[in-house]
């Protein structure tokens, strides 16, 4: 095949796809939301055994990198010191990557114990905030309940201020 060949079927090619190429939007003109709605979406939840599982795993992601990622260190040392004793530079590069795969190692455990560490924060603050939520909204309903005269069946007092009073005639 010719190099001419070569570009002509490449431009070719070029030429049909570029006449297939579809944009991922809505059509103009056909008046639909582009944006989703926020109520699709849900509320936030925050579920306190999903953020116990992250840490769990991050912890356990943590103890498994010390137990099994330096098995090779010590030989790769040895063999380093070996290496250059005899004179061979695989000795200093070898150790180079021995002290780059140690260095990652400290940085990925850093990053485990990281999440872990912000997943427990981040527990116990969604907790607290959630009480506070909580408390909040009940002493909002304590207070609507206080103003609205009409809570219960029509005709009967609002139960919040408790049994009606006999009058003494």
């Amino acid at each position: 095949m010719a190099w001419e060949e070569w570009e002509q079927l490449k431009t070719q090619a070029g030429e049909r796809r570029s006449t297939h190429i579809q944009l991922n939007q809505v059509e103009p003109g056909t008046g639909g939301s582009t944006t989703p709605d926020p109520a699709s979406y849900g509320d936030l939840r925050v579920n306190q055994g999903d953020l116990a599982k992250i840490g769990d795993h991050a912890c356990k992601l943590y103890d498994r990198l010390w137990e099994e990622g330096r098995g090779a260190l010590s030989g790769s040392d040895k063999a380093a010191a070996d290496l250059a004793e005899q004179g061979f530079a695989l000795g200093s590069a070898l150790q180079h990557v021995s002290t780059r795969w140690e260095e990652q190692l400290k940085s990925l455990r850093d990053a485990c114990a990281h999440i872990a560490n912000h997943m427990q924060v981040t527990k116990k603050l969604h907790a607290d905030d959630e009480h506070y939520i909580r408390r909040q909204m009940s002493s909002i309903d304590m207070l609507d309940a206080g103003f609205d005269e009409r809570v219960g069946n029509p005709g009967k007092g609002n139960p919040v201020y408790g049994p009606p009073k006999k009058k003494d005639d």
